[in-house]
């Protein structure tokens, strides 16, 4: 399974690395045999010396090597720290920042052409999940559009927006049959995100289509990460 880390605003240079060198020693202590990513902020990114199971890779950046855009990073900085692994899409980029469908696309296919490895980001609001499964479908379908769904290192996210930072998590029932429905389009590893927490891993790792978790703030403690690491590996 993937047992995924998103930083988000949170976490130093320094903490990062004493983080990283927590999950290194306990995953190579337990034997994990889970693919552990962690994406901490910019500021933050450094090189590891990590087993092939643990990757760090950055939240966000321009599809382009270098050049004039002021407040992003690019793939010159990202191959500075020897990163492949990139988060394209999360809808806190679509909703707050007011990146456009076309963007996350673009995006993609310049990352998918570094041969990157892309956790790419889906989720409804609040709004469409009270339309019903229906318009939950269809609108995260609609985040696919310009996605080759074939690239072979491509891992899709589901993540309710209202669920996200809120403390609410979907119900087992409503990630089974979202997850079960985006099966029938996505042949890739799909993730579920949305205030996931140790005490709501295991019910959500043990939906049929879910193959690992996107976390937010309950990972930014290491104890809890290495706690739903261990649950993963129980299954």
């Amino acid at each position: 399974m993937i047992i995924a880390s998103n930083f988000k605003t949170n976490h130093t240079r320094q903490s990062t690395r004493i983080y990283m060198e927590r999950v290194r020693q306990f995953a190579q202590e337990t034997k994990s045999a889970q693919d552990i990513l962690v994406f901490p902020p910019a500021t933050a990114l450094d090189t590891y010396t990590l087993p092939e199971n643990i990757r760090v890779g950055v939240q966000n950046a321009y599809p382009v090597e270098k050049g004039s855009f002021t407040g992003e990073i690019g793939l010159e900085q990202i191959e500075e720290f020897g990163l492949r692994t990139i988060l394209v899409g999360h809808s806190e980029r679509r909703h707050i920042l007011g990146e456009s469908q076309e963007l996350c696309a673009q995006k993609y296919d310049y990352f998918k052409a570094k041969g990157f490895e892309i956790v790419y980001c889906i989720g409804e609001p609040e709004e469409v999940r009270k339309a019903g499964i229906d318009a939950v479908l269809t609108y995260n379908l609609e985040q696919l559009e310009g996605i080759d769904l074939g690239y072979e290192k491509l891992i899709v996210a589901y993540e309710p927006v209202w669920a996200i930072g809120t403390g609410l998590s979907a119900s087992v029932e409503q990630i089974d049959e979202t997850l079960t429905k985006l099966r029938e389009t996505i042949k890739a590893p799909l993730l579920y995100g949305g205030s996931v927490k140790p005490a709501t891993t295991k019910e959500i790792l043990e939906i049929e289509n879910c193959d690992g978790v996107l976390v937010g703030t309950a990972s930014w403690d290491v104890d809890n990460f290495c706690q739903m690491i261990e649950i993963a590996d129980t299954l």
